[in-house]
C-alpha cells in the first residue's frame, strides 16, 4: 500500500483546513455518546503557543517611525546621487541605462513599504480600540473622552491626559512582519512570539469541550465566551467549573453565577503545596467572597481538579504529542490548525476508550 509523503499530507491539510476544524462537535457527538462527558466539573485555561514567526521580526511603533526616516533619507540620497551620474557611467554601462535600481534599493525600498504597513496597522489598531473603549464607556455613565476615569455623575475630576495621545499605539506597541496577527506574550519560559490557545475540558475523561485561540496575552476575557462556547457545544452548562486567578474578576464571578455555574475560581496566584490560589487581586464583593470560599474549602476545594483535569491536557499536546510550535499563520489559519489539534486529542481518548 502506497503512503503518502510529508508534502502529499501537508497539502492536503492546508486545502481542508476549515473542514478539518469543523470535524471538532463531530468528534465531540461521539465523545458524548461514549460516556466520556459527564459536565460535572469542567476546567478553562489557556497556554502561550509559539507562532511560525520569531519575535526577532517585531519591530515596535516608535522604532518604525525612526527606521521610516531613516530609510527615505536613504532612498532619497541614492536619488540624488543617480541625478547627478555624469556621461562617464554610460560608457561603464553600456547597452544599459546607468541608472538601473541595485538590488539593495529595491530591497530598502521594499523593507520601508512593509514597515510603513506595518505601522498604519497599528494605528489603525489602536483607534478601533480607542473607539470600542469610549463607546463601553458611554454604556457604563463614564466619560466617553475618559473611559478609564469615574463615572461621570461621580463629581470626581479626571485624572491627569495619558501621555500616549488618544486613538494611536505606544511607541512600544509591536508588529511582527511574518506574521502581523500573532504579539510577543510572557510564557513559562520567557517571552515568546506566539497566540494564547484556550480550552474547556471535562474531568471525567479530560476531553476538550470548548477551544478558542487569540493574540490577547491576558486571560481574563475568555472565561465567558468559552463557557459559552460549552454551552453551545453540549446543550447544557456545566454544574461546576474551575480556572486560575487570571481569570478572576466581578464580572466573570456574577456571569457564572447568571449561567447557574458552581464557580472555583482562583483570586490570586497559587503558593507551591496549598489548597487554592489567593491574595495578590484587588478585594471586590464577589471576588472577596470567592477567596473565603477557596480558603474554606481547603484541600477538598473542587479547585483542585485543575490538576488533573486540564493542566494534564496540555502536557499531552505539548510534551507527549510535541506540538509546541503553530505551522500556519495568521489567526484564522492558525485557530483552525488549534481547533484541529483539539479535534485529535479527543480523537486518542475516545480510542483509548472504546
Amino acid at each position: 500500500m502506497n503512503r503518502p509523503d510529508h508534502r502529499t499530507i501537508s497539502d492536503f491539510r492546508k486545502r481542508h483546513l476549515s473542514a478539518l476544524s469543523g470535524l471538532f462537535l463531530q468528534v465531540l457527538t461521539l465523545c458524548r455518546k461514549a460516556g466520556l462527558v459527564a459536565l460535572n466539573h469542567v476546567s478553562v485555561d489557556g497556554t502561550k503557543m509559539k507562532a511560525n514567526a520569531s519575535k526577532n521580526k517585531a519591530m515596535s511603533y516608535g522604532r518604525m517611525k525612526t527606521a521610516e526616516v531613516d530609510l527615505e533619507a536613504e532612498v532619497a540620497r541614492w536619488l540624488k546621487s543617480a541625478e547627478a551620474a555624469d556621461a562617464a557611467e554610460d560608457a561603464e554601462f553600456g547597452d544599459k541605462r546607468g541608472d538601473e535600481t541595485p538590488d539593495w534599493m529595491t530591497s530598502k525600498e521594499k523593507r520601508l513599504a512593509k514597515i510603513k504597513e506595518a505601522r498604519a496597522a497599528l494605528e489603525a489598531e489602536a483607534k478601533a480600540k480607542s473607539e470600542n473603549k469610549k463607546a463601553e464607556a458611554a454604556k457604563s455613565g463614564k466619560d466617553p473622552e475618559d473611559p478609564d476615569g469615574p463615572p461621570a455623575s461621580s463629581g470626581k475630576k479626571r485624572g491627569p491626559k495619558p501621555k500616549t495621545p488618544e486613538g494611536m499605539p505606544s511607541n512600544k506597541t509591536q508588529r511582527n512582519f511574518t506574521d502581523p496577527d500573532s504579539k510577543i506574550m510572557l510564557g513559562r519560559d520567557g517571552f515568546i512570539q506566539g497566540y494564547n490557545a484556550q480550552v474547556a475540558v471535562d474531568a471525567r475523561a479530560q476531553i476538550i469541550l470548548a477551544h478558542d485561540l487569540n493574540n490577547y496575552a491576558a486571560d481574563c476575557t475568555q472565561l465567558v465566551p468559552m463557557v459559552d462556547t460549552v454551552i453551545a457545544n453540549t446543550g447544557k452548562a456545566p454544574d461546576e467549573l474551575s480556572a486560575d486567578a487570571g481569570y478572576c474578576s466581578e464580572a466573570n464571578i456574577a456571569a457564572m453565577e447568571n449561567r447557574k455555574i458552581d464557580a472555583f475560581i482562583a483570586t490570586g496566584r497559587q503558593k507551591h503545596n496549598s489548597p487554592a490560589a489567593d491574595g495578590g487581586r484587588a478585594k471586590t464583593p464577589k471576588t472577596e467572597e470567592m477567596r473565603k470560599r477557596l480558603r474554606e474549602g481547603g484541600y477538598e476545594s473542587p479547585y483542585r481538579l485543575r490538576k488533573q483535569t486540564v493542566e494534564p491536557v496540555f502536557g499531552q499536546i505539548k510534551h507527549a504529542r510535541g506540538f509546541r510550535q503553530f505551522l500556519m499563520r495568521g489567526i484564522e489559519n492558525v485557530s483552525a490548525e488549534w481547533a484541529m489539534i483539539c479535534t485529535v486529542h479527543n480523537i486518542l481518548k475516545l480510542a483509548k476508550a472504546t
